[in-house]
């Protein structure tokens, strides 16, 4: 009987981020409808995904990624409840599972059912062994460990349901950004893609940036100004006018460019169309209140040195995640190599 192993997934991989460079009509065909099934999934957006999947899935990231990774030859059920709020956001969750040598039982979000069945349909004709690793169901069951990804509040349930069996329960996590006055105009032009790429619905978005009290507003809004087409995305702009007119209805003190509201708050959880703010005196001091706060953190987007546990990248890079970048700082393969 064949044997999956390290070199043969390492294989199929990279035939998928090959394939990604050039797909063909079937695949384009999905892309396009996308859509029509998940308005925020426009053709943009989801070829966004695409590329920065093509990027992570590179010959010598996968190489380095499989030395940490041991290919079970016997395989365990993994229960994968994936979130659809950006397109093929559970794809590494998936092929984590499949790296592992485990069996992928995924309940697919009802926003990303389309896009992530046609990907993996494609992998498996790559490496036909993975066909039997992949299995969708509604309702999981039988199964040896979970992965779940949702919200604060989701993820109570998922304690209660899934609590006695080994897993990795997610929650709600945000991205910040921390600017310390000396950035370029290039830089906030990246730092536009950070807030919003995929319409800043990712955990890896920026929601919030820090500032030092002198800092000049203007220096962070004229940068942004290529990125004004998103007010016309009809959702986007529903949200944008929704938050507009409450902060204008209770006089809460805002900024606004046309297509982002500035709002100073000491949360990290902005609504959509909105971006926080908050001031910081010092470094060390922003860097001791970040501290109690990261464990709510996905990743950190600055030059500044700021030493967290959560994930650093540079300005336009945290839509960008290596293979080894995992959610909420969990080591997905090392969880599922000790199944």
């Amino acid at each position: 009987m064949p044997i999956l192993t390290a070199e043969k997934l390492i294989i199929a991989f990279h035939k998928l981020s090959d394939f990604l460079n050039q797909p063909g009509d079937e695949f384009n065909n999905t892309i396009d409808s996308a859509p029509n099934h998940n308005a925020w999934f426009t053709v943009t957006e989801v070829k966004r995904s695409l590329s920065s999947l093509q990027e992570m899935l590179n010959q010598n990231a996968l190489e380095k990624w499989f030395e940490q990774i041991t290919v079970s030859q016997n395989p365990k059920k993994v229960g994968l409840i994936l979130a659809g709020n950006i397109p093929l956001v559970g794809f590494h969750d998936i092929i984590s599972v499949l790296a592992t040598g485990n069996i992928a039982v995924i309940k697919l979000s009802s926003s990303d059912n389309q896009l992530l069945p046609a990907l993996l349909k494609q992998l498996v004709l790559f490496e036909p062994l993975l066909a039997d690793r992949i299995i969708y169901a509604e309702r999981l069951k039988d199964f040896d460990a979970i992965i779940a990804t949702g919200s604060n509040n989701t993820s109570r349930y998922f304690d209660y349901y899934f609590g006695k069996v080994p897993n990795i329960i997610r929650k709600n996590r945000n991205s910040i950004a921390v600017l310390d006055g000396n950035e370029s105009i290039d830089d906030i032009k990246l730092l536009g893609h950070d807030i919003f790429d995929y319409f800043g619905l990712g955990c890896r978005n920026v929601s919030k940036i820090y500032i030092p009290e002198d800092y000049d507003i203007k220096n962070f809004f004229e940068p942004l100004e290529g990125f004004q087409d998103i007010i016309n995305h009809f959702k986007f702009n529903n949200n944008y006018d929704y938050n507009k007119s409450i902060y204008l209805v209770n006089t809460v003190q805002h900024f606004d460019n046309g297509f982002l509201l500035l709002k100073e708050d000491e949360g990290l959880c902005s609504p959509l169309a909105v971006l926080f703010f908050e001031k910081y005196k010092t470094p060390d001091e922003l860097t001791v209140k970040l501290k109690g706060m990261q464990d709510s953190i996905q990743c950190v987007v600055t030059h500044t040195a700021i030493q967290l546990d959560a994930e650093s990248v540079t300005f336009g890079q945290s839509q960008h995640p290596a293979l080894w970048d995992y959610a909420d700082n969990v080591n997905t393969i090392s969880f599922l190599n000790q199944l």
